[in-house]
């Protein structure tokens, strides 16, 4: 993309931001929003408008989930923090992966051409970490407020709603389909292939139940496996997944 791409999405989001900065109702915190903005102008910047509407439907869908059965979780005191208003950890505990993922891919189309076959892969890993994310979000709160089972993933034991590394049927199937939402989504705008709606959700199935053993053993031992870093793990075992099985599928295909 050229310069005035880039001028086109820093106008676009501070524009977002002015209007959310008087918005009633507020998604993210006034530090969130400003990093939100970052992160924006860097997705549009990289991959154009299919690749920020992307972020939007994360961020949108994201948000309102947070907020489904926000009474229960908040009388259960397992709700998210500052009733479900994200920060600049969330932004990029969230994005941190696809946007590594974005800047590699307008990387080699830039500056090295010939590596320009590993765009697609990049931009399949990229839509994977997102649909990921949701999925690990529409798990986690759909499961916290309309789970009726919940286990903890590594042993089966019935635990109580909210701990780390539970899983409820509820939870898992609304996972699916939050990763589904975001591959058809990104899909329809021709950012990915149809078989690479298979292989985000697959991927992102994985990552979301590798994310689950994380929590069941290791989160709540180890004192930097913060919630914001354990998704930077998650999307990018989301992300790699998806690239592997992209690049395993061209391989057959060739």
């Amino acid at each position: 993309m050229n310069g005035m791409g880039w001028l086109v999405g820093l106008g676009l989001n501070l524009a977002l931001w002015g209007v959310a900065s008087i918005a009633p109702k507020k998604l993210l915190t006034p530090e969130g929003y400003f990093h939100a903005v970052i992160l924006g102008v860097l997705v549009w910047g990289c991959l154009d408008w299919q690749g920020y509407l992307v972020v939007m439907i994360y961020f949108l869908l994201g948000s309102g989930v947070t907020r489904l059965g926000m009474a229960q979780k908040e009388a259960a005191g397992i709700a998210e923090k500052r009733s479900g208003m994200r920060g600049p950890e969330n932004v990029w505990g969230s994005a941190l992966t696809a946007t590594v993922c974005a800047l590699a891919a307008w990387g080699l189309q830039q500056f090295y051409p010939a590596g320009s076959s590993w765009v697609p892969i990049l931009i399949l890993g990229y839509v994977a970490s997102f649909a990921t994310k949701l999925s690990d979000t529409t798990a986690s709160e759909i499961g916290k407020a309309y789970g009726q089972r919940t286990f903890l993933i590594t042993t089966f034991q019935a635990v109580p709603r909210g701990t780390e590394g539970a899983v409820s049927l509820e939870g898992t199937l609304a996972g699916i389909a939050g990763s589904l939402v975001i591959a058809i989504g990104a899909w329809g705008i021709q950012l990915i292939t149809p078989l690479g709606i298979l292989i985000c959700v697959i991927a992102a199935f994985m990552a979301t139940n590798a994310e689950s053993v994380i929590g069941a053993t290791w989160q709540n031992e180890v004192e930097w496996l913060t919630n914001e870093r354990v998704n930077i793990i998650n999307t990018t075992i989301g992300a790699i997944g998806a690239m592997i099985l992209g690049l395993l599928l061209q391989a057959l295909q060739s």
